[in-house]
Formats: C-alpha cells, structure tokens, sequence
C-alpha cells in the first residue's frame, strides 16, 4: 500500500511556484499543465556524465562508518531494495529480507541496520511512510519543531486537504501559526531520493514539415533524409540477365530480387501514408497552425482514417512515434489528436480548450469564496463553454484542481491561538 506522498508532492509544488498560496490560492503544479509528450522514433538521448546511483551514494556513506560485517550485509540488502523513482521509500518488509527461521535477534539487528540506513543523507530516505520520511528530516533548529511534529503526526491529510479550521481546532494553534509552520514544512522533501532517478535529454528530429505553399495552403513535405534508399544492385540484376548461371543461384537471385522489391515498395508505401496521414491532420487542425493550440478542435484517429482511406489501425501506426515541425514549434503527431466533449448546444469543444478556460476562472476566483462546480459551469457559460456540471467535475479531477473547500484561503480568517 502507497501512502499520499504524491499527493502531498503536488500540494508541495503548488506552493513552491506560489509562495503566497495561502493568499492567493491553489494553481496547477506546470508539469500538470502540459501534456505528456511521446516518444521521438529517432530520439537520441545523450547524457554527459550519469550521476552517481542511488545505491551508490548510500554506499559510499557507510563505507566511511565503522559497521559490522553482518550490519553492513543487512543494510546493503536495505539499500538494494531502495527506489529512486519511487522516492526511496523502504517498501519492502524485514523479516522478507531476511530467512524464513531467522531468530527474533536476527530482526532485531535488520531493524537496527534500518535505523542506519535512514540516518544517511539524504535525510529521510528509506522511510516506510510519508509521515516517517518528514518526521526523519526535522531538526530541533527548526523554529517550529514541536508544531510540525504535531502536525505531521496526526494532522497531514488535514493539511493536505486545507483543513485550517479543524487543525486550528484540534491543536489550539492559531491560523497564522499553522500557516508559518506550514512554510517551514514546504522546506522538506516527501521524496528524497527522486533526485537520483535517471534523467535523459532527448533531441527530436521531425519526421514531417508544415510549410506554406504559393496559395497559402499549408503543406506537409516527409524528411526523406531519414528514410533508406534503397535499390535493386545491377550486378545482380546483370547476373540474372546474363547465361553463365546455374539454375539454382537464378533461382536464389529470384526470391532475393523479389523479397527486395517488396521491402522497397513497403517503405515507399509508409512515406505515402505518412504523407496523407499528415497532411489530413493539418488540414482538420488549420486554426491550431495559425492560432496556436488554444484552438485546437476535437479530433479522432477513424476520422482521419476515413478521410484517407485506410484502417485505424494503420493510422496509430503512422502516427506512432513521429513528430512534426509546424510554424508553432514541433509537436508529437499525436498531439493533434484530442478528445473532447459536445456542448448542450452540440457544438464541439476540444478538452485542451475547456482545460485552459476553467485553469483561468479558477486562477481568477475570490480565495475567500472559491467557486464550487456549479458556480465553474456558470462561470464557463459567460465565455461560451455551456458545459454539464459532470464534465466540469471530471476535467477539474483530470487537472488535479482541489474542491472548492480545498481552495479556500484561510489566512485572513481572524483567529487567536
């Protein structure tokens, strides 16, 4: 069972990008705001130097102690099970670790080679929970120590969940108080080894251009330049022709000319549907090439398919892993390929769309009295999205937008400790 620490993760980066959250409310983490990008077919990942693992850097600390060799045996097998993508949290049980008629002193020193290995830096690291990973990264310098032990302690969803009232009520500390403690608590890291996960940078070579042609049409031209040319040799085609042969390499040469023939039709047959394929997209996506992607307009694979003529499955083929350079930048064929939702008009509205309008009319709310979801579908409404209250709550979900309750700001609420 995992416990909330990508949760608390985001509400973290909320307030990390907007110091003053308690004042001006909740706002998407940017990762969140973009779409994930694909792929690149042809990507080239180059990394100069790879930093030091995890695993390593856990290591080379307990070299440097003096450890017994059965502790050290059981501290690397802790260690092992250690993963940075997953924040570095200890997931595993001891008595897994150890045998099956492992005697009670056994677990004693594993749990002893635990304590160990959380007490390396980075601080928090091998935790079992997110509780453990915060409490492990307090010090008693901090100028909220007692506060943030109580506070992770028994009130970490409450605080995840922008429950001010009921902390306030619960502990007696005033709003301003927790509100201080809770910009100590943004200094601690809810996943202190994700910092040595592997990260690669990639180069994305287009596989399409869009350019304009003379009538101001746009255009799509296929790099050719990453496709093989291929043909058929003339020595042998001159050795087939020629008589002083035998049958069975006439006969070899045969399936072999064939089998080529074949492999460059296939390749050619690709570029042409690549070719159709991009060039369908375009044209249904004009207006997100002239007015960039808050125009995008909902778009499906079979209605591409069918307008060219082929399979749907031929079309996530073609599509797949392939990028296209446009005058907005390169974007991942599949980009263009949005879902979205019909109005109560019947007009089609693309979800790239109705994300960016209800991000700004939340960005814009009163912190004081944030909009619940029937006040976002009034709100839409007054810029044109008629939208059912269901979509909104599902697209506010999709985003990671708190509740209403959630986003309330509670920082000009009169109170006393």
């Amino acid at each position: 069972k995992h416990d909330n620490a990508d949760d608390f993760e985001r509400l973290l980066n909320l307030n990390s990008e907007n110091p003053d959250y308690f004042e001006e409310g909740s706002r998407r983490s940017a990762n969140r705001m973009e779409e994930d990008a694909d792929r690149a077919h042809d990507a080239i990942s180059n990394v100069a130097e790879r930093p030091e693992s995890l695993q390593l850097y856990l290591m080379h600390q307990l070299g440097e102690m003096d450890v017994a060799p059965e502790m050290m045996a059981m501290c690397e097998r802790i260690i092992s099970t250690l993963d940075p993508k997953d924040g570095g949290y200890f997931r595993s049980s001891l008595r897994d670790l150890l045998p099956a008629d492992a005697a009670p002193e056994q677990l004693e020193m594993a749990e002893q080679a635990l304590a160990l290995v959380q007490e390396l830096d980075p601080p928090g690291i091998a935790a079992r929970d997110l509780k453990e990973c915060l409490l492990k990264q307090l010090s008693d310098d901090l100028l909220f120590y007692e506060e943030l032990q109580t506070l992770i302690t028994s009130h970490l969803e409450d605080m995840r969940d922008n429950r001010m009232p009921l902390i306030q009520k619960q502990t007696g500390y005033s709003l301003e108080l927790i509100r201080e403690a809770w910009e100590e608590l943004k200094t601690l890291n809810p996943k202190p080894g994700s910092n040595f996960a592997e990260n690669f940078v990639a180069t994305v070579n287009p596989d399409v251009s869009v350019v304009r042609d003379d009538d101001g049409r746009y255009k799509v031209i296929v790099d050719d330049s990453r496709t093989p040319t291929l043909r058929i040799s003339r020595y042998y085609r001159e050795r087939l022709q020629s008589g002083n042969i035998t049958p069975e390499e006439r006969e070899y040469i045969k399936r072999k000319i064939t089998a080529a023939q074949w492999l460059i039709e296939s390749i050619e047959q690709r570029r042409n549907t690549l070719t159709r394929v991009s060039q369908a997209i375009v044209d249904h996506q004009t207006s997100f090439l002239d007015d960039g992607p808050e125009q995008i307009v909902p778009l499906k694979m079979q209605q591409i398919a069918e307008k060219v003529g082929v399979h749907v499955t031929t079309v996530s083929r073609a599509v797949d892993d392939k990028y296209m350079q446009t005058p907005r930048g390169i974007f991942a064929l599949k980009r263009f390929f949005v879902g979205g939702t019909r109005t109560e008009e019947g007009e089609d509205v693309a979800w790239d769309i109705i994300r960016l309008r209800l991000q700004d009319v939340v960005d814009k709310e009163d912190k004081q009295s944030p909009l619940s979801d029937d006040d976002l579908v009034v709100e839409l409404k007054k810029i044109g999205l008629n939208v059912a209250r269901r979509t909104i709550t599902k697209y506010r979900q999709k985003m990671d937008i708190p509740s209403s309750r959630q986003r309330k700001d509670w920082s000009k609420v009169e109170s006393s400790r």
